[in-house]
């Protein structure tokens, strides 16, 4: 292997890792036996610090048209990655999870997420912008109701509606709209295969956060703890188990 080659694979390699450093939030000050909680966010933290090395790193296997897609999910989890790493060190701290750092996060990758639907559309048939555009500001308007109605500065249920119509519109585009009518009229078939379990996932995946949304400031109520691993989890869904189906479409069609 050239020198070239290595620098290539080492320097990301080496970048990742000092990623745990690098987002210290606070001293560190050991996690509790017992604490659930504080161990999800350390196992959601290295496993999004792995993946982040596997998307770049295999963007180098597969045909120049894929290599955005991969990218992007690189980026998704290198995003969250960075801010696992705080939520886990207040955590562990303060025994609190800011709502401020979940939006955060979200409102860098969940746009990156759905601008996924347009790209792998993209790499093998057209598509407008236009399609990129109602993907991107369905995502925006979803968090941004979302946040102002979890943070206090609008009423709950308010912030739970506008959420629930960005979210109701992206299923729309990625179901029936000019996204979900490409997919199914020009994509080639392992394309329509992940198109579509990538829209289930928003589906179903996402679904658990309208309901914590729901359940935590409109009915009463819910186990904090419980609510963050539950959240944590479902990020290994979204961000992780989203981009390991854009991998397998890309090596796929490029080794087709």
């Amino acid at each position: 292997m050239s020198f070239n080659k290595i620098l290539k694979y080492a320097v990301p390699a080496t970048l990742l890792s000092s990623l745990p450093f690098a987002a210290s939030a606070a001293e560190f000050t050991g996690l509790a036996a017992g604490d659930f909680v504080g161990m999800s966010f350390w196992l959601i933290s290295m496993a999004l610090v792995a993946s982040t090395a596997f998307f770049f790193l295999e963007t180098q296997r597969v045909s120049a048209k894929w290599k955005t897609s991969l990218t992007v999910s690189g980026l998704v989890t290198l995003v969250a990655a960075v801010h696992y790493f705080y939520m886990r060190d207040v955590w562990v701290s303060t025994g609190t999870s800011p709502t401020e750092f979940r939006y955060i996060d979200w409102l860098i990758t969940v746009p990156l997420l759905m601008v996924e639907f347009y790209i792998i559309l993209r790499a093998c048939t057209a598509i407008s912008g236009g399609c990129f555009w109602r993907l991107m500001i369905g995502s925006i308007v979803m968090l941004v109701g979302g946040y102002l109605g979890e943070a206090g500065y609008i009423n709950a249920t308010l912030g739970f509606v506008i959420g629930m119509v960005g979210w109701i519109y992206i299923l729309y585009e990625i179901f029936a709209g000019e996204a979900g009518k490409a997919n199914a009229s020009d994509a080639p078939a392992s394309v329509q295969s992940a198109f579509s379990t990538m829209r289930w996932i928003v589906t179903i995946g996402w679904a658990i956060y309208p309901i914590g949304y729901f359940m935590g400031y409109m009915a009463g109520g819910v186990n904090a703890d419980a609510l963050n691993i539950i959240y944590n989890l479902a990020d290994v869904l979204n961000k992780i188990a989203f981009g390991v189906i854009i991998w397998n479409v890309a090596v796929t069609e490029s080794e087709s």
